[in-house]
């Protein structure tokens, strides 16, 4: 077949043949002189595109074996302001491309590498302010490009607050194209809790003119991370999940399990799971938690707040409403009580605010807590104090002959406030047959202190408490310790410590 034969039938392959010749050509003849001619393309190519500033430090254009170049130092700033930090800087980077995926619609580059990359997000106070802007899609789209070591720094709007800073060290990015969603694979170490953070989605496409606009999702899985930086408490946390929204408002779905939860006022390792569904702003890290459910044991508490940042404070604060109902007593006292046995058991249900400011002490010592409970059915696992409970709520029936043989279930009720390691409680109203325990006093944390005074009601008096000579010694005081409601009210106190308490009545006194 004749060449005239194919350009009739085929004018296209002609076509296509000519330009493969005059490409072969130039490859061969370009030598180093086309490198100085690209990069003063390319850097007015991203002039116009991103309506910047546009700094290429060196430029290397290759045509052999295959279309590629290398360059250093490429910075972005904002048009006319060379004395504001770079919006964009990158130390190195290398690209490849192909010769049919030049010639395609829209051009296609096959591979780029960046090295260095570091990335300033200055979110704005309202959209369209002057910055990095995207002028419409230019018709380049990159195949793959890897960013190993990235360090993104999102500043938020109000001055002097300090930038959150990621650490990116793998970045793999598919189908860049500046005009569209492009689809992402990230690892980076979280920096506290410190683990390992791996996400894939989709993000994309950028708005430079209103960067908290940008759509991003995808999931994520949380993995090694260790709870013992923060002052007291431990564990190794793993988390998983999906998220899905903008930059400026983040909807995150997920769960973590920490199988070795623990409190290093009492250490005893729990299994502490939970799901949640929370809000993050993209600019300054503030988390809203709508809500968080974690369970441990047979209890399950529910939570809804924020962990934010607060005018004139460094650092986030915790602000949390939380509601247990009907939860094992013993599963929340081994998160406090040093025992290995919890020295109650029931059921408690409660509802409390919490508070943990920022700082460099024990979350603790730092923890605030202002709320109710109300315990049902509670036993202490003390055999002998079980016993003396039993015997006292037979005694307050005027039953003598009991010596605490069965075992007596109680209630309790009433208001706590923990603050600066102290507990202190209010109200607190101990019910058992035959007899109530009313109770104000302060619990400390830390020595396991007591000091709490109050007054035991019984429906007997204070003579039919007991038998013979004492019982009948005991009428002459009745009068002093018997209301016209009740039998006998006797005044006592409890201080010492938890393991060693010491209870005085207050015979002396009346």
């Amino acid at each position: 077949m004749s060449i005239g034969a194919v350009s009739r039938k085929s004018p296209w392959l002609v076509g296509s043949i000519a330009v493969v010749i005059l490409v072969v050509a130039v490859m061969l003849a370009s030598g180093g002189w086309i490198s100085p001619f690209a990069k003063q393309a390319v850097i007015r190519a991203l002039k116009q595109r991103y309506q910047s500033d546009v700094e290429i430090q060196s430029l290397d254009v290759s045509l052999f074996p295959y279309p590629h170049g290398t360059g250093r130092g490429l910075v972005f700033r904002k048009s006319g302001n060379k004395d504001a930090p770079p919006l964009i800087k990158l130390d190195g980077f290398t690209a490849v491309a192909g010769w049919f995926g030049l010639l395609a619609r829209p051009h296609r580059v096959k591979y780029v590498r960046l090295e260095g990359l570091e990335i300033q997000v200055q979110f704005q106070g309202h959209k369209h302010e002057p910055g990095l802007r995207a002028k419409p899609p230019s018709g380049l789209l990159i195949e793959h490009m890897d960013a190993d070591g990235t360090v993104l720094r999102v500043f938020p709007k109000t001055q002097g607050k300090q930038p959150l800073t990621f650490h990116i060290y793998k970045l793999s990015l598919h189908t860049v194209s500046g005009h569209a969603a492009m689809s992402y694979r990230a690892e980076l170490h979280n920096a506290k809790p410190p683990g390992l953070i791996d996400a894939a989605g989709d993000f994309g496409p950028w708005d430079a003119e209103d960067p908290a606009g940008t759509p991003v999702s995808g999931k994520y899985r949380f993995s090694n991370a260790d709870l013992g930086v923060f002052k007291g408490i431990s564990g190794e946390l793993s988390s998983r999940g999906q998220f899905h929204g903008e930059l400026g408002k983040i909807e995150v779905n997920g769960e973590t399990d920490t199988p070795d939860f623990a409190v290093s006022i009492a250490g005893h390792p729990v299994d502490l799971k939970t799901t949640f569904n929370a809000t993050v702003d993209g600019e300054n890290g503030d988390t809203f938690l709508h809500p968080v459910k974690a369970r441990f044991g047979q209890t399950t508490v529910v939570c809804q707040g924020a962990v934010a940042g607060e005018p004139d404070a460094k650092g986030k604060t915790v602000s949390l409403n939380s509601v247990v109902q009907n939860g094992e007593l013993a599963d929340v006292l081994r998160l406090a009580v040093k025992s290995d046995l919890a020295p109650m058991t029931g059921r408690i249900s409660f509802h409390s605010e919490i508070r943990i400011p920022p700082g460099h002490g024990e979350i603790p010592e730092r923890l605030y807590l202002n709320g109710q409970f109300d315990l049902q059915s509670t036993k202490f696992t003390n055999p002998m104090l079980e016993r003396r409970i039993s015997k006292l709520s037979a005694r307050a029936q005027g039953n003598t002959e009991n010596d605490g043989d069965g075992a007596t279930a109680s209630n309790m009720r009433g208001t706590f406030l923990l603050d600066d390691g102290v507990l202190t409680l209010h109200g607190l109203s101990f019910q058992m047959p035959w007899a109530t325990v009313s109770l104000n006093g302060t619990y400390g944390l830390r020595g396991e202190s007591l000091d709490f005074h109050g007054a035991l009601t019984m429906d007997a008096k204070l003579s039919q408490m007991t038998t013979g000579v004492k019982s009948f010694l005991l009428k002459a005081l009745d009068p002093l310790f018997t209301t016209s409601k009740a039998g006998a009210v006797i005044p006592f106190h409890i201080g010492g410590t938890r393991e060693h308490p010491r209870v005085g009545l207050g015979l002396r006194r009346k």
